[in-house]
């Protein structure tokens, strides 16, 4: 079990963190620095976010078999809204990294140890509602288009979306409210978690210093979040395979890009 250090946690609820601005530049050096750790143990990564693709590729044979394949797009691109979960123990590692200590594969589990895994539990759940909300949106934006006379296989979904105006409204109207669902999510979270791990602290906290550093880095922020969607949409096609690879380098990316923000 790990031992944290108890002045990083006194008062970490009341006290303000100060967010630094960044430039553009140091969204690629984050990236850069975070494919650095990846290599580190890169065999170790892959064992971890393997478990994120499979329950893609999981989801995806699951919708693509059922009544509910309209859906897969959705699924597969609200991934995106929860993947700062699943690169907790990442930023665990990274964080003894940069402290010199002990930075074993094995310690990516230590995490669940952390005095603020209540915190990060919560937030956790915020980011499950936001995504169980995104789905039921795209649902409902997919019935107010095809409820009458719907296409009965993916193919007829796939040739209707992209070669008539009502698949075209689909599209727009689905990818605008993902959109705005993205943007919630990246500006309450964006170093939400990797705060949590290095100071602790209460989600409000966490959140509140999420939505300072965006304020103040509005346009190196948002081409992070541009970065990191495509990565992942690059990732995802070969039957989600590739983010066994995109998953912890951009986890370790986010909290380079979050230490920039906080020193």
């Amino acid at each position: 079990m790990p031992v944290y250090p108890e002045q990083a946690y006194a008062h970490a609820s009341d006290a303000d963190i100060a967010v630094r601005p960044i430039t553009t530049g140091d969204v690629f050096d984050a990236l850069g620095k975070g494919t650095a750790d990846f290599w580190r143990h890169p065999s170790h990564y892959l064992f971890i976010a393997l478990i994120y693709p499979l329950v893609g590729i999981a989801l995806a044979v699951w919708s693509a078999g059922g009544a509910t394949f309209a859906l897969l797009y959705p699924l597969a691109a609200g991934f995106a809204l929860i993947g700062p979960v699943a690169a907790l123990g990442l930023y665990e590692l990274s964080r003894r990294r940069e402290r010199g200590e002990d930075d074993d594969p094995r310690h990516a589990l230590a995490v669940l140890h952390h005095p603020a895994i209540g915190s990060m539990t919560a937030v956790g759940l915020l980011l499950a509602v936001l995504f169980i909300l995104w789905i039921t949106a795209a649902g409902a934006i997919y019935e107010a288009h095809f409820a009458i006379d719907p296409p009965t296989t993916l193919m007829g979904l796939i040739t209707e979306t992209l070669t008539t105006a009502q698949g075209w409204s689909l599209l727009f109207w689905g990818n605008l409210v993902g959109l705005v669902f993205a943007l919630v999510v990246l500006a309450t979270t964006v170093i939400a978690f990797p705060l949590l791990v290095d100071k602790g602290g209460s989600p409000g906290r966490a959140i509140g210093t999420s939505l300072r550093a965006f304020g103040k880095n509005p346009v190196p922020i948002l081409l992070w979040g541009a970065v990191v969607a495509l990565i992942l949409l690059i990732a995802s096609i070969p039957l989600f395979v590739g983010l066994a690879i995109a998953l912890p380098i951009l986890g370790h990316a986010t909290w380079h890009l979050y230490r920039k923000l906080v020193p």
